[in-house]
């Protein structure tokens, strides 16, 4: 508050801009863009520690929710706060930002509501809920929503289940169906994914149809909880809700199988949809690449890969890191360093620790002049890096 106090006047508002556009751009004079302005903020989010830094960039860069690369830099910047503690600057820049005269709206609210249930700190969001209801802001079913999704952020599925019971009845809100969505999501997240049956009878008393969100979130958790019969159950209600099974569903049941280990069941299922004419996408490649490379079978994930790569599929970054970090882990430094090369053509890094892992191997099996070039090209790109990688180099084989 005392901060948009004091930039009201216009002396004080002129040194606000200055030293905003110094934070963001130090070494130019020249007025960023809003654009120009969530892209630094975005940059030095990402590296700095420093709590009250932290709020100084954000402050500065006057982010909004309207813009998706603003909430991105929320989002980190409530990452970083809330990972070194520092709860009361959570709660005092988003309180600040709930004063700004530009924010006075339903948007911004869900939005702080989100944050507030990714830092942990659910019974502020709940203040917070409470309080724009009373100015009659939360009226609808966004910020109910939201809601509930803070309370699946904070892993707090006991509140979460309270606020879609009593929650519409005392705010006198309609749940839609994401409303309903979001409560099966907290039910299948906290084990409870047998309880679901019960929600869709009462959708169905109030007319609300399931979609395939709904199914999927259900297939999700009961092969979490590995109760398979339950999935044939979910397939067949989707059947008599006239709810098609596309990749998208296929997507869930393949990723669900990889993460239980049953990654040659995941591969069953890629081979019935190719033949039932369901055309994969990279992401369920990824699922399967990842499955198999957890199980340590790195031909399979390598098959894969040239498989995606001839159905004429653009492997993401996802692929690419996924392989270069299981064959270092299993020693194939050669193979991992082909691998890496692509991604980095394409402008896609792997991690520090994975590139590290990859330059230590090379030089390990006698590859030092590859592992050096690899630092040069990381050096190029991440110039910020440059004596942590000259450190690194030095220790190398001459």
């Amino acid at each position: 508050m005392a901060l948009f106090s004091r930039i009201r006047t216009s002396a004080t508002a002129a040194s606000f801009h200055l030293r905003r556009f110094s934070i963001l751009s130090p070494d130019s004079s020249t007025p960023l863009s809003a654009h120009q302005k969530s892209r630094a903020a975005l940059s030095l989010l990402k590296s700095e520690q420093n709590p009250d830094r932290i709020l100084d960039i954000c402050r500065a860069a006057s982010l909004t929710p309207t813009f998706h690369l603003d909430r991105i830099a929320f989002s980190v910047a409530i990452s970083k706060l809330s990972e070194g503690n520092h709860f009361q600057s959570i709660d005092t820049f988003l309180r600040e930002l709930n004063s700004r005269p530009d924010l006075q709206h339903e948007r911004f609210v869900s939005h702080s509501l989100i944050l507030y249930g990714q830092a942990k700190m659910l019974n502020h969001a709940l203040t917070t809920f409470d309080e724009f209801y009373n100015k009659g802001y939360c009226r609808s079913t966004k910020s109910l929503n939201s809601l509930l999704v803070a309370a699946i952020l904070a892993k707090d599925y006991k509140e979460a289940k309270r606020i879609f019971v009593e929650f519409p009845k005392r705010y006198g809100i309609e749940p839609n169906l994401e409303t309903y969505n979001t409560a099966i999501k907290a039910l299948c997240e906290s084990g409870s994914s047998s309880s679901v049956y019960s929600v869709l009878v009462d959708m169905k008393s109030k007319g609300i149809k399931p979609n395939a969100t709904t199914f999927g979130t259900l297939l999700a958790g009961f092969y979490a909880e590995e109760k398979y019969e339950d999935v044939g159950k979910v397939l067949n209600l989707m059947k008599e809700h006239g709810v098609s099974v596309g990749v998208s569903t296929y997507n869930i049941r393949i990723r669900s199988l990889c993460m239980l280990k049953k990654s040659n069941e995941a591969k069953a299922l890629l081979d019935g949809m190719l033949s039932k004419g369901i055309m994969p996408i990279s992401v369920t490649y990824h699922h399967l690449i990842y499955g198999f490379c957890r199980e340590g079978n790195l031909e399979e994930a390598k098959r894969l890969f040239k498989s995606m790569v001839n159905k004429g599929l653009k492997p993401d970054s996802h692929c690419y890191f996924t392989l270069v970090y299981f064959l270092c882990q299993s020693g194939d430094f050669e193979t991992a360093l082909r691998f890496c090369k692509e991604s980095m053509e394409k402008n896609w890094v792997p991690n520090f620790s994975t590139m590290k892992a990859l330059v230590k191997g090379l030089a390990s099996i006698s590859k030092v002049e590859e592992a050096k070039e690899l630092i040069k090209n990381v050096k190029e790109k991440f110039s910020k890096n440059a004596d942590v990688w000259d450190e690194i180099e030095k220790d190398l084989p001459q």
